[in-house]
């Protein structure tokens, strides 16, 4: 099948990310965001940031113009109706996204596919809250999206072929680099990453070395282009002990116990980059 129109729902900085992306790969984008001033905001950050990739040479103006022209910005979900593919970015809540799933089947037309941008996520959960789970899947893009190359299509034991040959192309389509995954908690980067991340708390609650030597030596030592304390708050403190959380439930393995420091540093609202506070300081 062949995408021409996507829906995002979601116009956080993954929404405003995966807009863009989108309507770089000369797709028709609709973004719905839960008010018309938010998602007037998207747009305008989306355009920001042409701006200035025309004044850096990387772009033209009607380069930006042609990507401009092919997003669209909503408040309402039944604007998503036509839509070939709907992707879902908000919070990592399941209830929450399992209930968004129930309304997008109710509005999009029936051969839509309904995908997710979870993290680690169970998408079964998600494809079985709709009357279409053959065209459920996860297309997990990672922040920012406008420079991570990879995409993971995270296939559920009820996806078909179709669908996630569909959304395989329609990742290359957007310039990405796709890799199948199964529907497995934390698919391959998280499932790998976070007891990493989880284990660099742990060193720093021994006290084995301070925050700033343990980047350091990540970074010198294995070529890494920024160390754990870093890409946490990068990431999100309260999104990777959701993460974490996510993992343990499925596993129960000990490295995907978050430590405690992690979950004090979110209950005092040092949520990393986006709160200004996290293991550092912006």
């Amino acid at each position: 099948m062949a995408i021409q129109t996507v829906g995002v729902v979601g116009s956080g900085i993954m929404g405003s990310g995966l807009a863009e992306v989108i309507a770089r790969g000369g797709m028709n984008v609709i973004v719905r965001s839960r008010s018309q001033a938010t998602a007037d905001a998207m747009v305008a950050s989306v355009a920001k940031g042409l701006t200035k990739q025309v004044e850096k040479g990387r772009l033209t103006e009607d380069d930006k113009a042609a990507i401009l022209g092919r997003i669209t910005a909503v408040s309402e979900l039944s604007a998503l109706a036509d839509c070939d593919l709907v992707i879902e970015s908000v919070v990592e809540d399941l209830d929450t996204k399992k209930s968004l799933f129930t309304e997008l089947d109710r509005i999009v037309k029936p051969t839509a596919i309904i995908a997710t941008n979870t993290s680690t996520l169970p998408v079964i959960e998600l494809a079985m809250s709709t009357s279409r789970p053959a065209l459920v899947c996860g297309i997990h893009f990672f922040n920012p999206a406008t420079a991570m190359p990879l995409v993971e299509i995270v296939r559920p034991l009820s996806a078909s072929d179709e669908t996630i040959e569909t959304a395989t192309a329609f990742a290359e389509t957007c310039g990405k680099q796709p890799v199948q995954v199964k529907d497995r908690a934390g698919f391959i980067v998280n499932a790998l990453l976070f007891p990493y991340l989880n284990n660099a708390i742990r060193m720093l609650e021994q006290g084995t070395a301070n925050m700033e030597d343990i980047d350091t030596a990540m970074k010198g030592g294995c070529n890494f282009p920024m160390g754990p304390f870093a890409l946490l708050d990068l990431v999100g403190l309260d999104t990777s002990l959701s993460i974490l959380d996510a993992l343990y439930n499925e596993f129960r393995d000990p490295n995907y116990a978050a430590m405690p420091t992690l979950r004090r540093m979110v209950a005092a609202g040092k949520l990393g980059r986006k709160s200004k506070a996290g293991f550092y300081s912006y």
